[in-house]
């Protein structure tokens, strides 16, 4: 334990001769390399911090340049550029970085027909590649050349906000929405845009399962941890490519800054975020035990068989929780108030807050379960409803929902490149000296327990309450929609229309999340999926209409989903700028009627290429309680992963009868394109 060792580093006894000074050249030893360590992030994040700077600009290049002028100055004792040289030198890598943000600011290619590229598209992208450099950037190199999200204007958000409801709404109840929506467009609309307006100018945002490649529990966690924190060595230095769109679009990066080492702190009033720029332990959990395990020792990152030996020794720990410490986590998913109350009285002092901060503080939180949870081939839907209720709340006191990252189930994660031995241990040695795992000390007095239980009842009720249902959909997948020359994405929102009217017999406002990282700290948008043209689509296939008529409808819904889908990702949603407007309304103490529309079918999609976890922005609208959310999850051309979730107290819902709705959709949609066999190969 790196604490331990730099407490004992200086040990001294007073006697009658004076002070005996005695020094452990380990421990001071490990209290250099911890220096040398931190020294080495301090200088990547300072050289980082230059280069991106510069960037898209060469910050050696701009150094070489500087130095020939500054040389040549010198020997002939005059400025050949009459100052010319030095202006440029300080403002050309800003230049470029304004040329590029009025490049990033033009959304014209998103626009353009599938398949098809003008002249100009291919002009911007030759412009945007030469203004983004040569040089391979980091992450956040292109933070400072991304547009900022565009505040709409009152007139648009009302005019596609009465599009989007009026499939939902009578005609009388469309109309009085109407006089609803011009009365505060003239009114109370203007007064709240001009906050957001404001907020703009100095603001930059207004706003698989069966695989187990070893039977060791304690193995795979190893490997799966020491993954975990290679990545977080990357991110830390900026070492992550960052996402482009077709290659060359730059995306923004800052949803990774407070991945790791990061918590949710209660409070009466309002919860804050609290991020440490680094972290050398994880925590544990397991049997109702808390352990401090610390991910560096000798300078160095443990190695997998490192870690493997410190769970080893966690699940090999035969001693009791103290009392009070097992269902210590129910607080975390509990009402927050009374979790702030017991924080603040029961955990703020002596050992409780030593160890509370260091759940708090860890890199990241680890639960080694007690039981199995797997895919199960004999028992398929059980196994995987069981093993998606494990993932989403376990136990209800055996994750730390306040952390940023909660490591539950250990899966194959990396076999090929970290791999096993043989017996099913990670590749390596133990290490003779590696101190063991801290168990967390905590004295919990009866009162707190009682709040830890009243919290945990709560947390229990909620948690029976979800119905989730997963189904592997692998009938057909993204390969053989697009041989039906469809967006995957619209094909499967077009089938949930569908699922849900012979759910329910009506349509309801749906909420499909998006993105606009094309924006500086862009986060989501809401695509409101029941258009017009996609009610149009499902009477049709309910109807008597012809197969041409009906695909004809399809083809247009799915052009009207793309279409929202692009004016979402551009900074043209309506949602965000209503939640804006919402908030400024609250502050002023006066109400909108336009956002008390609760939604009862929250879908998004999961991108396969890297592990984003979709954030569900906190609208003032709400998921129903007699509605579904469905999570839907692309992997390879012939897999489609469905989770269904919805509540068993609502007599409306059933999400195992609404998965085979879902089901029968996608099969009866792909019955209109008569695909033979030759157009699948």
């Amino acid at each position: 334990m790196a604490e331990a060792h730099q407490a004992v580093a200086f040990q001294f006894t007073v006697g009658p001769d004076g002070i005996d000074l005695q020094l452990s050249h380990e421990a001071l030893r490990q209290v250099y390399l911890s220096g040398l360590h931190s020294w080495k992030k301090k200088f990547i994040r300072f050289k980082n911090g230059i280069l991106n700077g510069v960037y898209p600009g060469s910050a050696p290049g701009f150094v070489l340049v500087l130095a020939g002028y500054l040389g040549r100055a010198h020997y002939l004792k005059v400025d050949p550029s009459l100052g010319l040289l030095v202006k440029l030198g300080k403002h050309v890598p800003v230049g470029m970085r304004t040329v590029l943000k009025g490049l990033l600011s033009w959304h014209g290619w998103m626009f353009a027909p599938h398949g098809k590229m003008t002249w100009q598209i291919r002009l911007w992208l030759v412009l945007v590649k030469i203004f983004s450099g040569m040089q391979t950037p980091m992450l956040y190199s292109f933070q400072n050349s991304l547009p900022q999200l565009p505040v709409p204007s009152v007139k648009d958000t009302m005019k596609r906000y009465l599009e989007s409801v009026q499939p939902l709404l009578s005609d009388e109840e469309h109309q009085r929405m109407q006089s609803l929506a011009l009365d505060f467009e003239k009114n109370l609309g203007p007064k709240l845009q001009w906050y957001l307006k404001l907020k703009s100018w100095w603001a930059t945002n207004y706003d698989f399962l069966n695989a187990f490649p070893t039977h060791l529990q304690a193995a795979r966690a190893g490997n799966v941890i020491h993954a975990i924190m290679l990545y977080r060595r990357k991110l830390d230095r900026a070492q992550i490519k960052p996402l482009m769109l077709q290659s060359t679009i730059p995306m923004c990066s800052s949803q990774y800054e407070r991945m790791f080492n990061t918590s949710r702190i209660p409070g009466i009033e309002t919860d804050t975020v609290q991020h440490m720029s680094d972290s050398r332990h994880i925590v544990v959990y397991h049997r109702g035990r808390y352990f401090k395990v610390w991910m560096f020792y000798d300078g160095r990152l443990l190695l997998p068989r490192e870690i493997e030996q410190q769970m080893e020794r966690i699940l090999a720990d035969t001693s009791e929780p103290q009392p009070g410490e097992e269902t210590l986590a129910a607080l975390t998913a509990g009402d927050r108030v009374p979790w702030a109350c017991a924080r603040n009285a029961y955990l703020r002092h002596g050992k409780n807050k030593k160890s509370l901060d260091a759940v708090e503080k860890a890199a990241f939180f680890v639960t080694l379960d007690d039981m199995e949870q797997r895919y199960d081939p004999a028992n398929p839907v059980e196994s995987l409803d069981r093993y998606a209720k494990s993932l989403l709340h376990g136990k209800c006191y055996d994750r730390w929902f306040d952390k940023s990252i909660n490591l539950i189930q250990v899966l194959s994660m990396d076999p090929v490149k970290l791999g096993y031995t043989a017996a099913g241990h990670c590749k390596g040695e133990p290490h003779p000296n590696l101190p063991g795992p801290q168990r967390l000390q905590w004295n919990i007095p009866p009162e707190c327990q009682t709040m830890i239980a009243n919290s945990l009842s709560v947390a229990v009720a909620l948690a029976d309450d979800v119905d989730s249902h997963i189904i592997p959909f692998s009938d057909f997948g993204k390969g053989r929609i697009k041989k039906c020359k469809t967006s995957p994405d619209a094909f499967i929102q077009l089938a949930l229309q569908l699922a849900h009217y012979k759910d329910k017999g009506k349509f309801c406002l749906t909420y499909e999340a998006s993105m606009t990282r094309l924006f500086r700290e862009g986060r989501t948008e809401t695509v409101r999926s029941c258009t017009i043209e996609s009610c149009a689509f499902v009477r049709a296939m309910i109807s008597n209409k012809t197969r041409e008529e009906k695909l004809c409808l399809l083809k247009q819904a799915a052009e009207k989903h793309q279409q929202m889908y692009r004016l979402a990702m551009t900074g043209q949603g309506i949602d965000r700028h209503l939640f804006c407007l919402y908030v400024v309304s609250k502050y002023l103490g006066q109400d909108s009627p336009f956002l008390q529309e609760p939604w009862r079918l929250s879908t998004s999609q999961t991108p396969m290429q890297q592990g984003e976890l979709f954030d569900l922005v906190n609208h003032p609208e709400y998921v129903a309680d007699d509605g579904y959310g469905v999570a839907y999850v692309i992997i390879g051309e012939k897999l489609i992963n469905f989770h269904i979730s919805s509540k068993h107290s609502s007599p409306e819902t059933d999400s195992h009868r609404f998965g085979n709705n879902i089901r029968q959709a996608m099969l009866d949609i792909l019955d209109l394109f008569q695909l033979d066999e030759k157009d699948l190969k």
